[in-house]
């Protein structure tokens, strides 16, 4: 619903690759985003829990649905996520996951 209200249309949820789930992948424009949610207490614990290893299985989830989906190789790539904790409006941060 959030990336929604941002402009992002949904392409797939939790989808399935050889190299793991991708939670969300959306468009919007000419940007490709790659999204892992993560839900939990507060915002801090939530952005702790966006690992190194959790970047590269979801760059590889990444690489493999591109390679199904020629179409889109053109796109600016980004390895977003999106933050839930209770009581709060999700946050959506863009390129989250480049800073590994």
């Amino acid at each position: 619903m959030l990336l929604r209200l941002k402009g992002y249309r949904i392409l797939a949820r939790r989808h399935r690759t050889p190299y793991g789930e991708i939670d969300i992948v959306a468009v919007r424009g000419r940007r490709l985003a790659f999204v892992e949610v993560k839900r939990r207490n507060d915002f801090a614990e939530a952005e702790a829990a966006l690992t190194p290893w959790q970047v590269g299985r979801i760059g590889r989830a990444a690489d493999d649905w591109i390679a199904r989906h020629p179409s889109m190789a053109g796109h600016e790539i980004g390895l977003d996520a999106i933050l839930v904790v209770g009581g709060a409006l999700p946050r959506h941060l863009k390129n989250a996951l480049d800073r590994f």
